[in-house]
């Protein structure tokens, strides 16, 4: 019989779930946000409706940190497992009001983990309390969702494409406060979505998905340059990457940031030393030198070794780079012309210049300083590794139309 291991969240599905092929298997660290990617019709629902306990596959094993929650003898049902569900629709309770539909199912006796008015700040409820449902606009009805998933306690998040039934002007205002989640709270999350985009704002872990089957999974950074995967070939291809702020030059406006093998210098506002901050490096806005520049506009340039070259098409070749002399130091892409790769003798192996253009910053830890600290762009540039981004802490519960209230024990239809 399979056991469960602590720190981890493990799964896997075999069987059909309405003559769907669900042939599923994977684990991920039982901390962070680990997003589940894939094309539409993938399977990547059907497997949330597994681990929620909304649907049963007989050959199934689900285990949340060290607990069982599905094996050959064991099912707990929906509302035994400690478990938050947000799908696309809110499904709020029309005859409540925000406030209302925020406390139902939350435990009333005693203190909680994930208190009201945290909720209530993090993600900006306070001004909606009073209002009915059919008065809120589609993210605020997703960001009532998540807060009163979240006063349910559970000890694990489930958000199944929540931005899915949303314009873009409403995932615009939404998404920073989903970007908040990890930060603020320290319960695992899983994320459903099939847009990158989306997912590299904050997932530490990916798992893809294709005809019901994983692909690959591992630590989202890894699997962006790893030549073998699609996603290091794609026209959007980027990595994303968890830096440390360690200074900022108040005269030029400059953040200053430390990945392994490489500080860089970005235009921002103030961070606190010591503050996590996520990068977005698209493969487009980095080039490559075979000597370095003697003189340029670029801020960002660090010697790095070819670790891989992918063809992209009959003109473009994607270059996977390891910042740092002899190639020790943080993986990233570059995107750049057959004729220049030809031209300048490239293959595996060889040491390069990467010429960083751009450099998005997308979630942070913690709010700009209103104060800038003393620092500048001249002092030591040795190389350390970025610690990992904080725990996360998250929940939500519902799915389909049934809200799971575990405290009540039941399992309630919305229509």
């Amino acid at each position: 019989m399979r056991t469960a291991t602590p720190g981890r969240i493990e799964i896997a599905l075999s069987g059909s779930i309405a003559s769907f092929p669900l042939d599923t298997r994977f684990s991920v660290p039982a901390k962070g946000v680990a997003a589940i990617f894939g094309p539409p019709g993938c399977g990547k629902t059907a497997v949330a409706r597994c681990i929620a306990g909304l649907e049963r596959l007989p050959a199934g094993f689900c285990a949340i940190d060290g607990e069982v929650w599905q094996d050959k003898t064991t099912f707990r049902p929906p509302h035994l497992r400690s478990i938050g569900y947000v799908s696309q629709e809110a499904s709020l309770f029309p005859h409540l009001s925000v406030r209302r539909n925020l406390l139902y199912g939350a435990p009333k006796p005693k203190p909680t983990p994930i208190a009201f008015d945290e909720v209530l700040e993090l993600l900006d409820l306070a001004p909606l309390l009073d209002r009915s449902p059919s008065h809120l606009s589609g993210g605020e009805r997703q960001r009532v969702a998540m807060g009163r998933a979240l006063l349910s306690q559970p000890r694990l998040l489930v958000m199944d494409e929540p931005l899915g039934a949303l314009d873009s002007c409403a995932k615009r205002e939404i998404l920073p406060f989903v970007e908040r989640l990890p930060e603020k709270l320290a319960l695992p999350m899983i994320y459903i979505g099939h847009d990158m985009a989306e997912i590299e704002r904050f997932a530490d872990h990916l798992v893809m998905m294709e005809r019901g089957m994983v692909t690959a999974a591992g630590p989202l950074h890894v699997l962006q340059t790893d030549p073998a995967l699609p996603l290091a070939a794609s026209r959007e291809a980027a990595i994303s990457l968890d830096a440390v702020v360690s200074g900022y030059d108040g005269r030029y406006g400059l953040l200053i940031l430390r990945l392994k093998g490489a500080r860089l210098l970005v235009p921002a506002p103030p961070l606190a030393p010591g503050v996590h901050q996520r990068l977005r490096i698209a493969a487009y806005d980095v080039s490559v030198a075979r000597e370095a520049p003697r003189a340029g506009s670029i801020l960002n340039v660090f010697p790095a070794r070819i670790r891989a070259c992918l063809p992209l098409g009959a003109a473009e070749i994607t270059l996977v780079l390891a910042l740092g002399a002899g190639g020790s130091g943080t993986e990233i892409l570059a995107r750049i012309t057959r004729f220049s790769f030809d031209s300048l003798g490239l293959k595996d192996g060889v040491d390069v210049f990467a010429q960083l253009k751009h450099v998005s910053l997308l979630s942070t830890s913690e709010p700009p300083l209103q104060t800038i600290p003393a620092s500048t762009p001249t002092a030591d540039r040795g190389d350390r590794q970025a610690t990992p981004r904080r725990e996360t802490r998250s929940s939500a519960r519902e799915a389909s139309g049934i809200f799971l209230s575990l405290h009540s024990c039941r399992a309630t239809h919305v229509t």
